[in-house]
């Protein structure tokens, strides 16, 4: 079993991939620091909420982080994408969310003592969190098991511009110093979350399924229908559902080379773009010597239908 701590910017992803770690018997899920992205940091924090309630996993501690990037610049969120309140329209307003009465820093860092040397801690938005507790604690990477990042592109185009993905665009400075810390961490990017496709047809066994399959259903009708709209084909990437799959082995890497990854920190149109030094042939890229950074580029197919299977039997 893997103890996780989930840093998420609770939208329709991040509430899959909350599922997927509540419910698995493959997961301890220890704690979730909520940091701003898809929906502002208060909005996020209900969501998340909501979504372990679902579960039956109200007890699992939430905490607050931050709620704009790293450089003190207005935040931008996602409401085209998850909806207003980033649950496609579908969360309760009259959530009161359990929080716990530590910052979402706080909380990494008690976790990382209380667990230390097991604790995996996978980031689904917005690196701002873990930059945070890497100020308070240079210390932090000692204790930590891995990272795994749902964040960036390697050789994929970006998902808000034209290099750069969401996660990583929303506050580059954090990322880079996240990259830099020295722990070993997985990048889990939209080279491989865009081949890791829901349709509608799970979303059909969702709706067929119990409450959490309902729900899971109801939230995705909003999300599949942006990407339908911006791609044609009505089919999500799956993307902090992977990362976390990836992080607690639910799914298998086949193409996974280690190796320097940077941010463009620049103000110019590449900012946000991660810089992979993939050396060698397409696809037989060798590990770089010294390197900490995996880059995931390819998975065993399959790991979504295990995914429906588990939320709609739940």
């Amino acid at each position: 079993m893997t103890t996780v701590l989930l840093d998420v910017d609770t939208g329709i992803d991040d509430a899959l991939a909350i599922l997927t770690a509540a419910l698995s018997d493959e997961i301890e899920l220890v704690g979730c620091t909520v940091v701003w992205g898809n929906v502002d940091v208060e909005q996020g924090a209900r969501n998340t909420s909501e979504v372990l309630r679902l579960a039956g996993h109200g007890d699992v501690p939430i905490a607050v982080g931050a709620a704009g990037p790293r450089s003190g610049a207005v935040p931008v969120f996602s409401p085209q994408v998850h909806g207003a309140d980033g649950l496609g329209g579908c969360a309760d307003a009259a959530q009161v969310p359990r929080l716990a009465d530590e910052s979402a820093v706080e909380l990494l860092l008690r976790l990382s003592h209380e667990h230390a040397g097991a604790l995996e801690v996978v980031a689904v938005g917005p690196l701002t969190n873990l930059a945070a507790a890497l100020d308070a604690d240079p210390q932090l990477p000692e204790r930590i098991r891995h990272v795994t990042v749902m964040g960036g592109a390697a050789l994929a185009a970006g998902n808000v511009s034209d290099t750069a993905e969401a996660n990583i665009w929303h506050d580059p400075e954090a990322a880079q110093v996240v990259l830099d810390a020295p722990w070993e961490l997985t990048m889990v990017g939209l080279d491989v979350t865009m081949t890791s496709l829901i349709t509608d047809e799970h979303r059909a066994r969702l709706a067929a399924g119990g409450a959490i399959g309902r729900f899971a259903s109801e939230i995705l009708d909003l999300y599949l229908g942006y990407y339908e709209a911006a791609t044609g084909r009505r089919a999500s990437g799956n993307h902090d559902a992977l990362a976390l799959a990836v992080a607690t082995g639910l799914v298998r890497t086949t193409l996974s080379p280690i190796v320097d990854v940077e941010v463009d920190c620049s103000d110019g149109p590449s900012r946000g773009r991660t810089v992979a030094l993939l050396e060698g042939e397409w696809g037989t890229w060798p590990d770089r010597e010294g390197a900490r950074h995996r880059v995931v580029m390819e998975v065993e197919p399959g790991f979504e239908d295990r995914m429906v299977e588990l939320l709609a039997g739940a």
